[in-house]
């Protein structure tokens, strides 16, 4: 199983990016999908989860209302919606799979770096 996230880049305070984790290799129904984040200096955080199957997210409270996890299986891709940025934000953002959200994750991505500043 492999991942490919993508979309981070750079966004001033307030914007939004759209973070995209594409699986190879299995399907979204075969593994609950994890968003994690990593500043410079500080230890990693989830951020968000779907549930395999996709009847179930789960919320962290680093981002609580300000990032929105979704999926498509037409194109066996997650998706993680970034509002309202602030500079703490600041991070790699990580998908990994695992079977469930309240579990270990045995396959990682890459990481796609997410930068807020004015």
């Amino acid at each position: 199983v492999q991942l490919q996230a993508s979309g981070g880049g750079w966004v001033q305070p307030g914007g939004s990016l759209r973070l995209s984790c594409v699986v190879y290799g299995a399907t979204l129904d075969d593994h609950a999908i994890h968003w994690f984040r990593q500043a410079p200096g500080k230890e990693r955080e989830g951020v968000s989860c779907v549930s395999a199957g996709g009847n179930t997210v789960y919320s962290e409270e680093s981002m609580k209302g300000r990032a929105t996890i979704s999926r498509d299986t037409s194109t066996n891709t997650v998706y993680l919606q970034l509002n309202s940025l602030n500079p703490e934000d600041s991070a790699d953002y990580y998908c990994a799979a695992g079977d469930l959200c309240q579990g270990s994750s045995h396959y990682w991505g890459q990481g796609t770096q997410v930068t807020v500043s004015s």
